[in-house]
């Protein structure tokens, strides 16, 4: 055990390394959003074409796919510092690459820009596992729940910044949809920096090793025999549940509306609903996970997904208040099962293997995404949109009731007395 881990500051250094994480995810998370909200427009003016509009949103699911696998497995060898620094820089070298191809009206080195800033938000993801490396089993969801809470300000901020962002791109030369890509150039170039050198020591040696599986020099097993584990296969499952019902349903939730006759400012309250339910609460998602254990958050998190699909099936096509409740219910059981589930995803595995597994999870979740968003505009054109609230409520139906069976497998994490502040 390294003398870092047993000086008494280490409660210390714990909050102030979470510090890092939030603003790290913060920055990264706004410069990510105001670049991906532009990128159907990106390729529409450049390809001409509203059949390529997808593409660098694909392009950027895919990315995120793969940055989640290689800094998975990145961290496991180095370290979160390493890791989560590279992927921010990844993401910088892609917005670049994205303006160069915005500028020369090239949509092939548009969506390899693409595929780099995707990647690079896999630190934005990761990031919440660095924060619950640091911390016993009775404590993890609490600073999962504050690392997930800071990308509240790039769903916030990120979208408001495209149109000064392209008037600066204009003011220096440039395309004005350049203009959003010089956001992460800056923002999350800061992510990176603020990684780099304020994430010391590296949240892995600042493990909790009070459990048998805590030490580092424990040899890490095959990741096939960790995925097998009950607590392993349950947490990813419901991980990927949750990620891929969200997205069928978020997704083709503005095109419903505007067919029937919403306007752009009801599109935007209830997607800002949603996005509140999906990242506001999630200090208090960590909170009820600590005290009540993860499956039955997660439980919980199912229930209020199945029931949101349902109210957004039978939601009147002028009932903009009952989309707006479903797609705000919609959110927040997503966020419980995401905070729930990524601490399950915690336990039963040693500090070495936490990052592999957790990036290989990951890549499941955005490889989820990337089919539920191909597959929500099939059903809502050959069945209609209720379809969608109707499949998703089935899929979360069904897992729950897998999860209700492995339950027993699973256990409730040990509480550990009053919880203390995750971060000053």
């Amino acid at each position: 055990m390294g003398p870092t881990r047993s000086t008494p500051n280490r409660e210390a250094l714990r909050r102030r390394s979470v510090g890092v994480l939030v603003g790290g995810v913060a920055l990264g998370s706004t410069g990510h959003i105001a670049a991906v909200t532009v990128t159907s427009l990106v390729a529409q003016e450049i390809g001409g074409d509203r059949s390529l509009a997808g593409l660098p949103a694909a392009a950027v699911v895919l990315g995120a796919a793969f940055g989640a696998t290689i800094l998975g497995a990145a961290m496991g060898r180095w370290g979160r510092r390493w890791g989560l620094a590279a992927g921010y820089a990844v993401a910088v070298l892609g917005a670049v690459v994205a303006i160069a191809g915005i500028v020369i009206l090239s949509l092939p080195i548009v969506l390899l820009g693409s595929l780099a800033v995707g990647f690079g938000n896999s630190s934005n993801q990761l990031s919440r596992y660095a924060a619950a490396d640091m911390y016993p089993t009775n404590r993890r969801a609490s600073a999962i729940g504050t690392v997930v809470w800071a990308a509240t300000v790039g769903a916030v901020i990120g979208p408001n910044l495209v149109e000064p962002s392209g008037v600066v791109a204009v003011a220096v030369g440039l395309p004005r949809l350049a203009g959003p890509y010089l956001v992460p150039v800056v923002l999350v170039a800061l992510a990176a920096l603020l990684s780099f050198i304020f994430l010391r020591p590296d949240p892995r040696e600042l493990a909790d090793d009070s459990g048998p599986r805590g030490d580092l020099d424990i040899p890490a097993a095959s990741i096939g025999a960790i995925i097998r584990r009950p607590t392993i296969a349950l947490a990813v499952l419901a991980l990927v549940a949750g990620q891929f019902v969200m997205v069928l349903i978020m997704t083709m939730t503005p095109l419903h509306m505007t067919d029937h006759g919403h306007g752009l400012s009801a599109v935007g309250l209830v997607i800002s609903a949603h996005t509140f339910g999906m990242f506001a609460l999630a200090p208090i998602s960590g909170r009820l996970t600590d005290r009540f254990g993860s499956v039955p958050v997660i439980l919980v998190g199912a229930a209020i997904i199945a029931g949101s699909g349902i109210l957004s099936a039978v939601a009147p096509p002028e009932g903009e208040l009952v989309l707006l409740v479903a797609l705000f219910l919609l959110g927040w059981g997503w966020n419980l099962g995401f905070v729930a589930g990524s601490a399950l995803l915690t336990g039963g595995v040693s500090v070495v293997e936490r990052a592999r597994v957790q990036g290989l999870a990951d890549a499941l979740i955005w490889s989820t995404a990337a089919i539920a968003s191909l597959g929500s505009g099939v059903l809502l054109a050959g069945l209609g949109y209720a379809s969608l609230g109707i499949l998703g409520s089935v899929i979360v139906g069904v897992v729950g009731g897998v999860l209700l069976l492995g339950r027993a497998t699973v256990g409730r994490p040990p509480q550990a007395g009053p919880l203390e502040p995750i971060v000053e």
